[in-house]
This record gives structure tokens, C-alpha cells and sequence, in this order.
């Protein structure tokens, strides 16, 4: 596709941003399933405040937040910290996708400046008119560059942003259960 063929050097930093991007996205959303977040059996126990006879499984956030309130007789603060500690690990990687939605446009601009330069360079001092190979590998390189860098920050975009809700989704309900266990000890 012509597309790729003249973007030049740009299309090796902004094929790494696609992939980074792509994988990112599709690990973070397979880590943040419910069942690898907090399995219907932990959501019901966190409901009922019925924590006797659930399995605290190392599959799950829930799983280990359970799995340190059992094994460590661990105050209120601790039990708090250790769940902010398994929802920052549920962020883990999302900076990246921060990194591919500001670099991939800015690799795109520059990819149009240099592609500018090249246009403007190519104008015949003798005669005021442009080189048309010179003048239309410019242009094109300052186009494509810019679709790339959009077409890659747009998608990463919407990603981070779904990731980031989901992310907040599951911290919201790791917190009423963590308020679950610390009520269920004290009853």
C-alpha cells in the first residue's frame, strides 16, 4: 500500500507505536476480566459479607486481597494499602498507551515537516518551479506521516481512555469489598 511505502523512515517508530499500542490494549483487557479481577464467587462473598468457605485464589485481585487478610493479621491500613498496591498493578502498562497517544502524532508532524522541507528544497533557484519527483515524494511523505501518526493515536486513544474506566470500575468494587472484610472482622 502506497501509504507505507512513503512514509519513510517514520513507519519504523510509528509501527512501533501501533504494536506497543495493540498489545498493550489486548493484554490489559484480557487481565481485567472479571474473572481474573473478582470471580462470582468473591462478588457474592463481598455482597453477603460471608467470607467462610470461599476459596482465596491467587488467580484473582480479589483472590489476593482475601488471600493477605487471611494469612497476615493485618490492621485496616494495611489490609487499604495492599489493595491500592493490586490496583495499581492492574494500571500496569497503561502509561505506555499515554506515551503511543502523545508520540505517534508528534512522529507524524515530524514526518510532515520533514516532508515540507523536502518540497521546499526542491524549487529550482533558476526558474522558481519545484522538481515534481522531489516535490511529490515531499508531499507525500508529509501526508502520510500525518494520516499514520493520527490512525495510530486515535484508536490508543479510545483504548486508554476504556481501559482506564474499566480500571476504575474494578477499584470501586475492590474497595466495597475490602470495607466487606474489614466489617466482617469486626463482627
Amino acid at each position: 500500500m502506497d501509504i507505507f511505502t512513503h512514509a519513510g523512515i517514520f513507519i519504523y517508530p510509528l509501527g512501533l507505536c501501533s504494536i506497543l499500542a495493540v498489545f498493550i490494549a489486548f493484554e490489559r483487557l484480557l487481565a481485567l476480566r472479571p474473572s481474573r479481577v473478582m470471580p462470582r464467587a468473591l462478588v457474592d462473598a463481598f455482597v453477603s459479607g460471608q467470607f467462610d468457605g470461599v476459596e482465596a485464589d491467587q488467580n484473582s485481585v480479589a483472590g489476593r486481597i482475601l488471600h493477605f487478610h487471611r494469612s497476615r493479621p493485618s490492621d485496616p491500613d494495611s489490609l487499604k494499602a495492599y489493595a491500592r498496591l493490586e490496583v495499581s498493578r492492574m494500571e500496569r502498562g497503561v502509561f505506555l498507551l499515554e506515551v503511543v497517544i502523545g508520540a505517534a502524532p508528534l512522529i507524524g508532524l515530524l514526518g510532515t515537516v520533514t516532508g515540507l522541507t523536502q518540497v521546499f528544497s526542491g524549487f529550482s533557484a533558476e526558474t522558481g518551479l519545484p522538481d515534481p519527483a522531489t516535490f511529490i515524494r515531499g508531499i507525500a511523505l508529509a501526508l502520510n506521516t500525518t494520516i499514520l501518526g493520527l490512525a495510530i493515536a486515535i484508536p490508543a486513544l479510545a483504548a486508554h481512555a476504556y481501559v482506564l474506566r474499566r480500571v476504575e470500575f474494578m477499584a470501586a468494587r475492590i474497595g466495597l469489598g475490602v470495607q466487606a472484610l474489614l466489617q466482617a472482622k469486626q463482627d
